[in-house]
């Protein structure tokens, strides 16, 4: 007899053993609350390039939103509730987005792409959220007298420096006043999958969000400083699989620095209020 799917369960591959366990679907059936975890550091250098080299990334209905500035942040998380206590980290670039379907008309910042060090969250966030999730080395960064480098890398081959400095702490009216003046509807991602078989087609392609809200968040401290970060130049024999994606980055123009910060976070949210963008 052939197994049958359990109704209100979330399944992923290998669906051959049972729902899938993950940071929306506990063993007990309960959700994950992130009220204590995870804890996280990130890391964050933001640069002005040009408008036209952005637009080349951009899906269908999107379009630039102000200017153009690219943020690459760099986050480790530990104590994560899902993982029974593990942790992971992830690396993502972003920039200053909307949205304009035939439905919703929203605002927000593009993650093109963000690199993580484990398996699960990112086959997780691939097939259920819709994250343009892939894979690094992302070690813990170095810290020298109040400075902060950050590395990342695929199979030994140093794809990303990036370095913070001259960091001074943030009070609480500031870090409330930083808080006040964000803006936008959320993270915005381009959700596709290739249909088996019909290479080049696609099975599974439209605009998600993660909306902003995110109440269970707490801003540990905020320290803002100086940066800068550079992309290395992939050949396909270093990356095989992404040096273009790489390359990419490594061809931006960095017109001009805008600042870093170092955050200090505990709490989230297990994403399930992600939705498709129509």
């Amino acid at each position: 007899m052939t197994y049958q799917f359990e109704k209100a369960k979330m399944y992923r591959m290998p669906t051959h053993f049972g729902p899938g366990m993950g940071p929306r679907q506990s063993p007990d059936g309960r959700k994950f609350e992130c009220l204590d975890n995870p804890h996280a550091t990130s890391i964050a250098v933001s640069f002005l390039t040009g408008a036209a080299q952005l637009e080349a990334f951009l899906p269908p209905g999107f379009a630039l939103e102000g200017q153009p500035v690219v943020t690459v942040t760099a986050t480790y998380m530990t104590q994560v509730e899902w993982l029974a206590g593990r942790g992971y980290n992830t690396l993502g670039v972003s920039f200053p987005v909307r949205f304009d379907g035939e439905v919703d008309h929203v605002r927000g910042s593009l993650l093109t792409v963000l690199w993580e060090n484990l398996t699960d969250p990112i086959i997780t966030g691939r097939e259920e959220l819709g994250f343009s999730k892939i894979y690094c080395e992302l070690p813990e960064p170095t810290a020298l007298r109040g400075a902060y480098h950050v590395t990342a890398s695929w199979l030994g081959f140093k794809f990303l420096d990036l370095r913070v400095k001259e960091l001074r702490q943030q009070s609480r009216a500031e870090i409330q006043d930083m808080l006040d003046r964000q803006s936008g509807d959320g993270m915005l991602h381009y959700k596709y999958m290739p249909r088996t078989g019909e290479w080049g087609t696609a099975d599974v392609a439209y605009a998600v969000m993660t909306p902003a809200a995110t109440p269970n968040r707490r801003i540990l401290e905020r320290h803002v400083g100086s940066g800068d970060v550079q992309f290395h130049a992939a050949r396909w024999e270093d990356m095989p699989t992404q040096y273009n994606v790489v390359n990419a980055f490594a061809g931006l123009d960095i017109v001009e620095y805008l600042g870093a910060s170092l955050s200090k976070t505990v709490g989230g949210k297990d994403l399930s209020d992600q939705r498709i963008l129509r």
